[in-house]
């Protein structure tokens, strides 16, 4: 199993998802930006790094939300996600081709990665509780 952190960055605009390219996993998929732990990293080390090189901000982690297990045909994944804020910086995407910001309520609207989907499913009554 991989373990792979993401953040679900949230705003007075609302819920950060950002778009997979044509040549990637999970082409034109929409996801949570982040990645897999490196050795010797924690959850939370691993998560600042991601967003640093992903997006080239900083975010302030606030809450460690429900992970899920998730088998592509490929590969199990532990998607472990994190609630976050952006502390400085603007997003710049270095490895997505596309950003939006959306509400809670319209998340069903896009076209998720798999894993991502499930991982709404699960923490959808949290969010909504938080207004988002």
């Amino acid at each position: 199993m991989i373990d792979v952190c993401c953040a679900i960055i949230v705003s007075k605009n609302g819920i950060l998802a950002v778009q997979r390219g044509l040549g990637s996993s999970h082409p034109m998929k929409w996801e949570f930006p982040g990645g897999k732990i490196e050795q010797f990293e924690s959850a939370e080390q691993c998560i600042l790094r991601e967003i640093n090189e992903e997006l080239a901000i900083l975010v302030a982690l606030k809450e460690r939300l429900k992970p899920i297990e998730y088998s592509y045909p490929a590969k199990h994944i532990k998607l472990i996600p994190f609630l976050c804020e952006i502390v400085s910086g603007e997003i710049t995407l270095t490895e997505h081709i596309d950003k939006r910001w959306f509400g809670i309520d319209d998340w069903t609207s896009i076209n998720w990665a798999e894993a991502d989907y499930d991982l709404i499913l699960k923490n959808l009554d949290y969010l909504k509780e938080l207004g988002l």
